[in-house]
């Protein structure tokens, strides 16, 4: 079996870390190169900076891309043309026999639809997500992936509950399994091998009694100046009384820069790669996001998040109290900190699985050979 694995974005560097590593694993057992599976990682160049993309893949040990095309930046449509002609071609040449793609973003849709129309089955990892807000560029990406793709490998319940009341129990072809979260069987393997570099090592030393973590990147956010600036001004307030660590996203910067808002009191430093953010998420004392993936790994490290978006895909975790949404409200954001982070809560429900992701993904994929 031939699979092509579709990433582009820091996200998905994670995720694919986790399946590559189980796919690597059922290799070792095969007993000759004919049987094993093959793995080709097309990185459509989304997350052009280095530090958003290529450190992810020499620290976490995913194998190199056999193809990288460079295709970030431009609008949300010509993005995602062009790298739907580039993986085209990639796919006409290589003929794989399943597509892997992960997340919401351009890079997901894109990879879907040249499978799709080519007839290579799809299959979603983290699927049946829904913020239901169809102004989210990710939202939209993420309908339309679940509605083409085979394997529908959900992280939650929730997320098979939102795909069974869209019908796509009789979607044909289609498959749903709750696999539980890629991210939680990253974390569990990274964490007893991040150790922070020196840069790191300085900041935490010098932060030892405690901070909070931010970032800041998503759209919404960003390219409008009135939110960008009531975040940017809350998480100044709340430096004044603990220190706010800020790892500065590329498109962040440039939002900053043209709107002459300055970070007086945060601490921005540059982007960091996974292993470093996990050093930081194991230190921080919480966590104030607009990222889907780091609301996670928040909880994953047991911290409270306040999240600077208007809603979630991973409602659980406010159902259950780990998560406060406030949007970009300058007061809501500052209250939050006051009142909501302070709170004693219990993080042993278990809202993503076991750990084993990865290997159930594989398992599944491998033993649906042949079919039609």
């Amino acid at each position: 079996m031939k699979i092509a694995t579709v990433v582009g974005a820091r996200p998905q560097f994670v995720k694919a870390a986790v399946v590559s590593r189980e796919l690597q694993k059922f290799k070792r057992t095969c007993k000759s190169d004919v049987d094993a599976p093959k793995e080709i990682i097309v990185h459509t160049g989304q997350h052009y900076d280095n530090q958003m993309s290529d450190i992810f893949f020499k620290e976490m040990q995913i194998p190199r891309p056999a193809y990288h095309l460079g295709l970030g930046g431009g609008t949300h449509g010509s993005m995602t043309g062009q790298m739907l002609v580039r993986i085209e071609e990639i796919f006409f040449m290589e003929k794989p026999d399943a597509v892997l793609v992960y997340g919401d973003t351009n890079s997901t849709l894109a990879g879907a639809l040249a499978a799709i129309k080519l007839h290579i089955p799809v299959a979603h990892i983290e699927a049946g997500l829904r913020s239901f807000n169809m102004q989210m560029p990710e939202e939209i990406n993420r309908i339309l992936t679940d509605r083409i793709s085979r394997w529908l490998f959900c992280p939650t319940e929730i997320a098979v509950q939102n795909l069974k009341r869209e019908g796509a129990g009789k979607w044909p072809g289609a498959q749903i399994y709750n696999v539980g979260d890629v991210m939680y069987d990253a974390v569990l393997f990274y964490r007893e091998r991040a150790t922070p570099g020196s840069l790191l090592n300085n900041l935490l030393a010098q932060y030892k009694d405690g901070f909070y973590l931010a970032t800041v990147h998503r759209q919404e956010n960003t390219d409008n100046t009135q939110r960008l600036k009531n975040i940017i001004t809350a998480l100044e307030n709340i430096a004044t009384r603990v220190p706010v660590i800020l790892p500065l996203h590329p498109r962040t910067r440039k939002y900053l820069l043209k709107t002459g808002l300055e970070l007086r009191r945060v601490i921005a430093i540059e982007p960091i790669g996974y292993l470093d953010m996990i050093c930081l998420l194991h230190n921080c004392k919480a966590v104030f996001t607009d990222s889907g993936g780091v609301q996670k790994e928040a909880y994953f490290f047991q911290k409270p998040c306040i999240t600077l978006r208007d809603e979630t895909e991973w409602v659980e975790l406010v159902e259950h109290g780990y998560n406060r949404l406030v949007g970009a409200d300058k007061a809501k954001i500052i209250s939050a900190e006051q009142e909501f982070i302070h709170r004693d809560r219990d993080f042993t429900t278990p809202l993503y699985g076991d750990g084993h992701a990865g290997k159930k993904i594989i398992d599944i994929l491998l033993n649906s050979r042949g079919e039609k």
